[in-house]
C-alpha cells in the first residue's frame, strides 16, 4: 500500500467511537445535565477522567463554579433521552424535568447523580485546560455508584451485561459484549 491508496482528510479528531454520557451538574436543587462525547480516563492511580466541554455551553459555567460533576453512564435505553439533553439547553429548559430523571444526593460532590444511569461517577475538578473550542476539566474521581444488576454472584463486576452504546461520527452504535476469538 503506497499513501497514494489513502484519502487525505483535513485535521479532525477521528478517534472514535467514543462513550455518550450525561454529565450531571449544578445542585441538587438546581440539577443540570449536559450529554459529553469527549470524556475519558486519563490516570488509574489515582482515578482520574476527564471531560471537555465548550465555554458557551451552560453546563460549563455549572462545573466551574462548584468545581465537581458527575459522568452517568447509561445503556441504551436511555438514548433517546441522552440525544435529547445534547440537543436542549439548560439554559432553557429543566432536562432533569422534561425527560423525567431523577436527581439524587451524590456522597462526595454537590452535582446530583442521575438514577435512571446504570453507572454514577462523582468527579472533583483538579485543573481546567483551555485548549481551543471546548474547556479540559481534568478531574479526579472520589466515588463511584454501579447498579447490582451489572454484577455476578460472585460480587465481580460485569460491564457485558449493561447495553452500552457510543457515539461514533454522529451516529449512535450498540456496544457489543465480547470478542469472539
Amino acid at each position: 500500500m503506497t499513501t497514494s491508496d489513502k484519502i487525505l482528510l483535513p485535521p479532525s479528531p477521528m478517534i472514535y467511537p467514543l462513550p455518550a454520557v450525561l454529565v450531571s451538574c449544578g445542585t441538587l436543587q438546581h440539577p443540570n445535565v449536559i450529554t459529553i462525547a469527549w470524556t475519558g480516563t486519563i490516570c488509574s492511580k489515582p482515578a482520574m477522567c476527564y471531560i471537555s466541554v465548550r465555554p458557551q455551553r451552560f453546563s460549563h459555567h455549572l462545573i466551574k463554579e462548584t468545581g465537581d460533576f458527575v459522568i452517568n453512564l447509561c445503556d441504551d435505553s436511555m438514548l433517546r433521552i441522552v440525544d435529547w439533553c445534547g440537543t436542549h439547553s439548560g439554559r432553557k429548559v429543566d432536562k432533569f424535568k422534561e425527560v423525567h430523571l431523577t436527581a439524587l444526593q451524590a456522597e462526595m460532590v454537590k452535582a446530583p447523580l442521575v438514577k435512571e444511569a446504570l453507572v454514577n461517577i462523582e468527579c472533583k475538578v483538579k485543573e481546567i485546560k483551555t485548549l481551543g473550542s471546548h474547556d479540559m476539566f481534568i478531574s479526579e474521581v472520589v466515588q463511584v455508584h454501579s447498579d447490582r444488576s451489572l454484577f455476578d454472584e460472585n460480587g465481580k463486576f460485569q460491564p457485558q451485561k449493561a447495553n452500552w452504546f457510543v457515539y461514533n461520527h454522529e451516529l449512535y452504535q450498540r456496544v457489543e459484549p465480547e470478542i469472539e476469538e
